[in-house]
């Protein structure tokens, strides 16, 4: 069939005296079926999907659930995190996230330099917020965890193949101006159509940019609060964190259906099963008579009872020890939950000493977390709880931040477990030993670099050396140098 169409071709140029265009013979040589410029509704899609279940809920919270002994790792590559054998300080650990988050970040600069000015859609400003909140995101959880990282010269194939380390420091600032252009471009007015369908975070109706706006502020506040040891500005944490969410509704979290999305965690068990409850979590919820204790977990299947592993010293067996009981194929992948975003207010008006206002916010966290959909305790349960068990531990400043850190830790439980590794290692850096963690084995201070890179940038390369750095050199935001 191609013969004959190519002799058409040539027929008809022949017949015309070659009066056929390079423009239509371009035209005609077009695969349709491989367009080279995607709208940038159907980009951001993809990268909020990718975002959630590729970078958020894999292997990056794998791993820091067992770092900060949510779970304990039982079998094969978690058993050897667990017991810190190799696989904290290999590049391939986190390689696959590694390249999950550069496919995200160089779509994201797809998006934003198609609605800027000279873009296609120049004018296109509430995608273009959107983009810029999910590029401070992305670009957030990948410096937060490995440090310096390729920002500047990456993101340009084809031109720049072996880019240099950016410092955390400047990508800081970089997520800043991000979000800070984020939240002026989503409070202008448009005439692009609303993304509808394609918000796959908040569904899209014409209200959902106020959601994505909370969004951006919450995400200031986190990082700003992230900062703290360096940098503390509390009252900066209070102010975007009043105005992110005000309620569970407008949280940003991913949801799955079950059948064609499945929740990663539920997952990774069904497909892997090396995951095993933890011991020193379940000594911190009994210490308190937190009701989520016998909500956390559930024996292995069809055994009868629970059996705890020993944080940093399991056997190295699958069927044994019991395992998580809020994972579902339907368990949602937070993005940034209601209440992170009040326990973050507690701890800032805590650091101040307004021992009220940390309160009050504190209790609101607890009372949100209570609620999760795979928790299902009522208001009264918390108000119960908070009354019992909380509020006696609050007798001075240092106690009372040690237990909104607590509390904030507890309510992290799997789905949140990424951000708990940077409270821990923020803590850790402030001198606060507020969570105790029951392995007494080297802790990993960041993850490694992927192997695509380290394989092939000498300047990624030279940065990871032999993989041992991991635990030696804190991120700069914790006091290190890079």
């Amino acid at each position: 069939m191609k013969r004959y169409i190519n002799k058409l071709i040539i027929a008809c140029c022949a017949i015309t005296f070659f009066a056929c265009s390079e423009d239509t013979m371009d035209d005609i040589n077009k695969n349709v079926n491989d367009p080279t410029d995607v709208a940038s509704s159907l980009i951001i899609s993809d990268v909020m999907t990718s975002s959630a279940f590729s970078v958020t809920g894999s292997d990056l919270a794998f791993y820091s659930s067992c770092y900060v002994e949510h779970n304990v790792g039982i079998y094969n590559q978690m058993y050897n995190a667990e017991i810190r054998s190799n696989e904290p300080s290999s590049s391939t650990t986190y390689n696959n996230s590694w390249g999950a988050i550069y496919q995200n970040l160089l779509n994201l600069k797809t998006i934003i330099d198609k609605c800027s000015e000279e873009g296609s859609e120049n004018g296109n400003f509430h995608t273009l917020g959107i983009a810029q909140t999910l590029m401070a995101y992305n670009l957030a959880i990948l410096t937060d965890v490995m440090g310096d990282v390729p920002y500047t010269e990456a993101l340009q194939p084809g031109v720049i193949f072996t880019p240099t380390l950016d410092s955390q420091e400047s990508i800081y600032t970089e997520i800043f101006n991000l979000l800070d252009a984020a939240t002026a471009n989503m409070a202008k007015e448009t005439t692009f159509p609303v993304l509808g369908k394609q918000d796959f975070l908040y569904a899209g109706d014409a209200a959902s940019i106020d959601n994505w706006i909370k969004f951006a502020n919450g995400l200031k506040a986190r990082y700003t609060m992230r900062l703290s040891h360096l940098s503390p500005n509390y009252d900066q944490v209070i102010t975007y964190a009043n105005a992110s969410f005000t309620s569970a509704s407008e949280e940003c979290k991913y949801l799955y259906n079950g059948t064609t999305t499945k929740s990663p965690f539920q997952t990774f068990f069904d497909d892997r099963d090396y995951f095993g409850a933890s011991q020193s979590l379940h000594d911190k919820l009994t210490a308190r008579n937190d009701p989520r204790d016998t909500i956390f977990f559930q024996p292995y299947p069809e055994k009868e009872e629970i059996v705890f592993a020993p944080n940093g010293s399991p056997d190295q067996a699958q069927g044994v020890y019991g395992i998580s009981a809020i994972s579902s194929l339907t368990a949602p992948t937070f993005l940034m939950s209601y209440h992170e975003v009040e326990f973050l207010k507690a701890e800032a008006y805590a650091r101040q000493d307004k021992m009220d206002e940390a309160k009050a916010a504190l209790k609101n966290g607890i009372t949100a977390a209570f609620a999760k959909g795979n928790i299902g305790l009522t208001a009264e349960d918390a108000a119960t709880y908070y009354e019992d068990e909380v509020l006696p531990k609050l007798t001075t400043k240092t106690e009372t931040l040690k237990e909104i850190m607590i509390q904030k830790y507890l309510a992290f439980f799997e789905e949140e477990s990424v951000e708990a590794y940077n409270d821990i290692r923020r803590m850790k850096a402030m001198g606060e030993n507020f969570i105790q963690l029951d392995n007494s084995l080297k802790y990993p201070l960041r993850f490694t670099y992927g192997s695509d890179d380290v394989t092939t940038n000498e300047n990624v390369r030279n940065a990871y050396g032999d993989g041992s750095y991991v635990y030696t050199e804190n991120v700069w935001w914790a006091g290190g140098s890079r």
